[in-house]
């Protein structure tokens, strides 16, 4: 099986291309990306074209014929990219990647990553969906989500592809580009006053095995993929020794402002996360898929915080004694 990877210079594309790699029956992948990947490969290559460039890409992706994609191309506002950008790139890449694949007359199985974010949250949505749950997102991100689950299903009735749709819970770790966790190593975070509204994360290396399972089984539908457990915005911030700032109703504006010149900016779907939660039932891709045991959302968290100490290095002589 040729396998096709978008978004490979990711964290998490790039562990897909990992791991496909090591498993028999994949015999090339190759992947594109507007960064190189940044851990080693072994079979797999790698080629430096911006998601936004079309022709490009469809060449690459014609010329290839690829008989599978992992489709990873779906960019998070605020993660790699501003909210604009992302939502370009990913409606880009989606279009112009899958279509040249499907003409390309091979395509047999699509996989691509979503998330929670398309159920939507709030007093009329489920706490706790699963795939039957009606999907109505509530945010920029979850409508981007939608608009991808919809162009490959669209695709599948035309050309008899199966599509795997994984809803990821909040992917995250300690030295990947999220928002999420990015919001929550500030010194002082934002938490609402009045509510403490639990949430699911995943790691990374979960998040990569679903989707290289899912690919490998060719699995036809959508997936809510979401690790063990929850935490809440006060148990985060207490766990990573931060500061909690009490935040209600007029107070959030100026909370998102000052986020921003500390470096985090706040997203809807972040916010929302503070405001309502965000956890699904993720059972039915834990069996289909047999993901076996899975990081727990507790373990994720104290990843996320788990950071190397930065000494400072003043001048040349001090830099000779470290080394």
């Amino acid at each position: 099986m040729k396998v096709l990877v978008t978004g490979m210079g990711g964290v998490l594309g790039t562990k897909v291309a990992q791991m496909l790699e090591a498993r028999p029956g994949i015999n090339e992948v190759v992947g594109c990306d507007f960064v190189p990947p940044r851990r080693r490969l072994h079979r797999a290559t790698f080629t430096r074209i911006h998601p936004e460039d079309r022709d490009r890409l469809t060449d690459y992706v014609t010329d290839f014929a690829p008989d599978a994609i992992a489709h990873m191309g779906v960019y998070e506002p605020d993660a790699r990219m501003g909210p604009a950008e992302a939502a370009r790139a990913t409606e880009t890449c989606t279009v112009a990647a899958l279509g040249a694949a499907a003409r390309a007359g091979n395509l047999q199985r699509i996989a691509l990553r979503s998330g929670l974010e398309v159920y939507g949250r709030g007093h009329r949505h489920p706490k706790m969906p699963d795939e039957r749950a009606p999907l109505a997102p509530t945010t920029h991100y979850g409508r981007m989500l939608l608009e991808v689950e919809a162009i490959a299903s669209d695709l599948a009735r035309r050309e008899d592809i199966t599509v795997c749709a994984l809803r990821y819970a909040i992917v995250a770790g300690s030295h990947a580009p999220c928002p999420f966790a990015r919001m929550l190593r500030l010194p002082a975070v934002p938490v609402p006053a009045f509510a403490d509204p639990p949430f699911a994360l995943l790691d990374h290396d979960d998040a990569a095995h679903a989707m290289v399972e899912a690919i490998v089984r060719a699995y036809d539908g959508p997936l809510n993929v979401v690790g063990p457990g929850a935490s809440s915005p006060w148990q985060a911030v207490r766990l990573g020794g931060r500061l909690p700032v009490p935040v209600f109703g007029p107070g959030w504006p100026v909370a998102r402002r000052m986020v921003e010149l500390a470096g985090a900016p706040l997203p809807d779907h972040v916010e929302e996360v503070f405001h309502r939660g965000r956890a699904g039932d993720g059972s039915l891709a834990r069996e289909v898929l047999d993901l076996g045991v899975m990081h727990p959302t507790q373990e994720v968290l104290a990843d996320v915080f788990d950071w190397a100490t930065v000494t400072p290095i003043t001048d040349a002589s001090r830099a000779s004694e470290i080394a």
